[in-house]
């Protein structure tokens, strides 16, 4: 199998990378943002056709780094486009973080590649779009989310859509499981990074804390299972043993468990249909001893509501509901606003989208662009 990894020195990159090394598939593209020392490190193991840095400078120090290699060395989102689109790869693995993980995409669609999807914002942002696109070239797109990959194992054994009653989405609850909106107040970005059961990125640990990555995923599911926001059900479960589940027409509940360790979600998407040998330890019940579930609290983790809304307005509603929160998170982490505040202007940037109904690429765009400045502009008032 032949592999291009868009985002391979974060969190899901570098995870990817171990399930790469371990079954020998040849990574043949590599991307990240501006770590050049990390990028020198996988071109000099995995020996790609490709690697791609955003940032310019950081692209010509990493060309003059390796010289000695016959890597191509490109920058940028024409980059980024060239190594999701490269002919010799079988499988783009897209887990780069924000929207800017859109375009690839769909770009890798239409070069007809499989899609192993960690980037939300691809079907948050545009999921009508991708969707249909998909559709229109015969591409898979596979999750690599916990949660989107439990439900998708969950579903193998289902005769049909029409056999499914709903789906579960499973939330850790994040740091502040428990907490009033009143004790949420002084948080600071040090408290809102400490995640209670996974290592993740600074912005993907923080939508956790606000629950904005459950309302994320919320309508990621709508997208790809096909499935009205009534038949979506959230609980949260401190313990992330139970990724997700499903709910058929009988009741009876097909659930995924394991140990919260992201390797085998991406390497189910990997190697699907197959089930292969995974780095990743055995689960132990008996170890854990039980396992609790409870209700979202939606008065103080607002953002849910939100996205939960977005995806009842439809168009670009949805969009605007992520590009307000990467601004808000943006400076959140930089001591601009408080914690609380980041629903509070993830929503008002929402509703502040204009009601298209059938959105093209340039409308979920300028949509995004717009809750941008929204937030930008309105996060001192």
């Amino acid at each position: 199998m032949n592999i291009s990894i868009l985002g391979s020195t974060g969190s899901i990159g570098v995870q990817s990378l171990d399930v790469c090394r371990m079954h020998g598939y040849n990574v043949v593209c590599l991307t990240a943002n501006t770590n050049v020392e990390k990028m020198e490190s996988q071109i000099r193991e995995f020996h790609p056709a490709l690697a791609c840095l955003m940032d310019e400078k950081a692209a010509a120090q990493l060309k003059t780094r390796v010289a000695d290699t016959p890597v191509k060395i490109v920058s940028g989102m024409e980059g980024l486009v060239e190594c999701a689109s490269y002919d010799g790869a079988d499988t783009v693995l897209n887990s780069v973080v924000g929207m800017i993980g859109l375009i690839p995409t769909l770009e890798a669609i239409k070069a007809k590649k499989t899609i192993a999807l960690a980037n939300k914002e691809t079907l948050v942002a545009g999921g009508s779009i991708v969707t249909r696109l998909a559709a229109e070239n015969g591409v898979s797109i596979l999750p690599v989310d916990s949660e989107h990959s439990a439900i998708f194992q969950a579903l193998q054994g289902s005769p049909g859509k029409k056999a499914v009653k709903k789906l579960i989405l499973t939330a850790s609850g994040g740091p502040f499981f428990g907490k009033s909106i009143g004790e949420l107040e002084a948080v600071t970005p040090q408290d809102a990074l400490k995640h209670p059961n996974w290592n993740m990125g600074a912005k993907i640990t923080i939508d956790s804390a606000t629950m904005m990555n459950k309302g994320l995923e919320f309508i990621e599911a709508k997208w790809l299972f096909d499935m009205p926001g009534d038949a979506i059900d959230i609980v949260i479960h401190r313990e992330s043993v139970v990724h997700s589940a499903v709910v058929y027409r009988d009741n009876s509940v097909i659930a995924q468990l394991g140990v919260p360790d992201m390797r085998i979600p991406i390497q189910y998407a990997l190697t699907y249909p197959e089930r292969l040998e995974s780095p990743v330890k055995e689960l132990s019940l008996s170890d854990y001893g039980r396992l609790t579930f409870f209700e979202p609290d939606y008065k103080t983790f607002k953002c849910i509501n939100v996205c939960k809304k977005a995806i009842e307005l439809g168009g670009v509603h949805p969009a605007a509901a992520n590009g307000a929160n990467e601004e808000s998170v943006r400076l959140f982490l930089g001591g601009k606003i408080k914690f609380t505040d980041i629903a509070y202007l993830n929503e008002e940037a929402m509703k502040n989208a204009p009601d298209i109904k059938n959105p093209d690429l340039n409308d979920v765009l300028e949509a995004d662009r717009n809750a941008r400045e929204y937030v930008i502009s309105n996060y001192g008032k």
